[in-house]
């Protein structure tokens, strides 16, 4: 198949923007919980709509009156925290931009997006992230407005409109439309300098209405329940940004949690007690080696790895029935499905709070296999893909029918289809606008309101869509070999001790891979093999270290020709990271700059 279509749920809107919701919800059911706030002690507290839309409408009024304007621009440099969907909804009120800075941004960083955007105004978290911009302040002329979440601007912004009438705000409010910009998120710049993708209200509207009209009933941990999410994932991204969004919409209580580390992540998912979460990839296999390595510290390794094969085939057999292509699991598989159910699996969905019987998984891709096992453990996991330019999501597995491996068919209302080079291209009211102040770049990726999204994919006969790799990385060896590096750092990624795996081999006479390891896992392996504690040098020397991540790269060489496998390989002491200017702050690696920082190592892959 070349090309799949999923009709609408619903019609776009024609007038108004993202704000119209928070009044329209105070007003029709006041007394509702809209989200979950913590307060200075740290304890959970109800936020309800009427509640939520007089902090928006107070704040709005402040920020008119501290000088933003209708079609400004305003930065947010934060992590997740309530004040940042509370400045969305009121920047929105007003017919303001939103520009998202990621917290660990660096000064030039800062620099290069404030100032492409012409940024009239900026709210920071901190004072590190003040002083940041400080750094850079003198060359930003059009930067007028510096506020600090934890110096208390919310309530200065307050207290400075507060002679202002309701009906300023509400004039405002009325004069966005769905084609008016929401805002300017900039692309990971794993390539390049960052680019701003001009996203409108129409879009996230109709993103957002698209994923909660089709996939609602799993928001829920049972029939009638109230539903609720737990928003880690940071706001500078598309991802969570949409997913805000579409809580605000479709009325799921929503909580913030600024922290990924899981010290911080699971006390809050226990207490917070969400329905169903949306994450990366990234987020499940952490969950999953922390319930295997307690496993292994219990000595019950074996029982954990026979209960991780029994789930696998439970949702393997579940799936078959669901395509007509088996009967379904065995009596023989149920008894021993249920028998796991107490041992193993309900400890797995206790990690992440004991509720949640669904998520949303994104970002990058996840191995079949782990989506089988937590299907398997009670927790359905519906893989999508998206852009920052198609506002999230295109394509997302249906809840009915889930096909592990795939990231599903088309969103309702979005088409999907093949080009002849094998590139996938998106079509819908999810499509972005452009980008701001690169007209060639946008002609570049918009076709007649086409996006021509980089990555290859193929379709299956039933429309759902498989990612194969980017066209920009595709390494070509010096025999003329074409090789896609993403499935083959996804399987080597896949062993616990591994962290991150680049492959290398453009113009090389075969392929090879630089690998980092996951240091807390290694901590973990080495006291269960009773080996000390090792310098991160010699430990990369360590033979039966070396031993398994060997056994990685041959499991990842099984998906390939011999032409396209990795012949060699070199663990190094230290992980890629942001702050060396490797990973972008979405986390993807930074292919070119890893090389030139590596160049030695690459180096000696090849000397015979």
């Amino acid at each position: 198949m070349r090309e799949f279509t999923n009709p609408p749920l619903t019609s776009a809107p024609p007038v108004g923007g993202l704000a119209d919701v928070v009044f329209e919800h105070a007003l029709a059911d006041p007394g509702r919980v809209a989200l979950g706030r913590k307060d200075a002690a740290g304890e959970w507290r109800d936020v309800t709509s009427a509640e939520f839309r007089d902090e928006v409408l107070a704040l709005a009024k402040g920020l008119l009156a501290s000088g933003v304007r209708f079609g400004d621009r305003v930065a947010i440099m934060s992590r997740t925290r309530y004040e940042w969907t509370l400045f969305d909804f009121a920047l929105w009120t007003i017919g303001a931009q939103v520009v998202p800075v990621y917290p660990t941004s660096s000064a030039g960083q800062c620099f290069w997006m404030l100032h492409d955007a012409e940024v009239t105004a900026a709210v920071v978290e901190h004072e590190d992230h003040a002083m940041t911009i400080a750094t850079v302040i003198g060359r930003l002329p059009r930067l007028r407005q510096l506020w600090q979440l934890d110096a208390g601007c919310v309530q200065e912004l307050y207290d400075a409109g507060a002679h202002l009438d309701d009906e300023v705000v509400h004039r405002h409010r009325q004069a966005v439309t769905p084609d008016s910009a929401a805002t300017v998120i900039y692309t990971s710049g794993t390539t390049g300098r960052p680019k701003g993708c001009v996203l409108s209200h129409g879009n996230f509207m109709f993103e957002a209405d698209s994923v909660v009209g089709r996939w609602e009933p799993v928001f829920h941990s049972k029939r009638g329940d109230e539903a609720s999410t737990l928003l880690f994932l940071p706001l500078a991204h598309v991802f969570g940004r949409m997913v805000e969004v579409a809580t605000i919409r479709g009325r799921v209580r929503l909580g913030h949690q600024p922290q990924l580390n899981a010290a911080a992540l699971l006390p809050d998912l226990q207490a917070f007690k969400p329905t169903f979460i949306l994450a990366v990839p990234y987020i499940f296999e952490k969950v999953f080696n922390a319930s295997r390595r307690k496993a292994e510290k219990e000595g019950k390794a074996a029982p954990f790895e026979k209960a991780v094969d029994v789930a696998v085939r439970y949702a393997e057999a579940v799936e078959a029935k669901a395509w007509g292509l088996g009967p379904g699991p065995s009596a023989g598989l149920r008894m021993q499905h249920q028998l796991f159910e107490k041992l193993v699996y309900a400890k797995v969905r206790a990690a992440m709070g004991g509720r949640i019987r669904n998520a949303m998984s994104g970002g990058s891709g996840m191995d079949r296999r782990l989506g089988l096992f937590f299907a398997g453990a009670g927790v359905q996991i519906y893989e999508g893909y998206g852009l920052t330019e198609s506002t999230a999501a295109a394509t997302a597995n249906p809840p009915e029918r889930t096909r592990y491996g795939t990231v599903g068919q088309a969103i309702p209302g979005t088409t999907v289809h093949i080009a002849d080079d094998g590139e996938v291209w998106l079509y819908g009211g999810n499509v972005f606008q452009g980008y701001l102040n690169n007209p060639k770049a946008t002609d570049g990726s918009l076709h007649d309101g086409w996006l021509a999204t980089g990555d290859l994919g193929s379709l299956d006969d039933d429309g759902y869509l498989t990612i194969t790799g980017r066209k920009k990385e595709i390494l070509v060896t010096s025999g003329g070999k074409s090789v896609s590096p993403g499935v083959l750092e996804e399987r080597v990624r896949d062993h616990p001790l591994v962290s991150q795996c680049i492959v290398v081999g453009n113009d090389r006479p075969y392929v090879a891979a630089l690998v980092t390891l996951d240091h807390e896992a290694v901590e973990h392996w080495l006291q269960m093999r009773g080996k000390p504690a090792m310098a991160p040098a010699r430990l990369v020397r360590d033979p039966d270290l070396e031993a398994e991540v060997r056994r990685a790269v041959v499991a990842a060489n099984t998906l390939v020709s011999q032409a396209e496998s990795i012949r060699t390989f070199r663990i190094l002491a230290q992980p890629f990271t942001e702050e060396q200017g490797l990973l972008t702050p979405s986390l993807k690696l930074k292919r070119k700059a890893i090389e030139k920082a590596y160049e030695r190592e690459v180096e000696a892959l090849y000397r015979s």
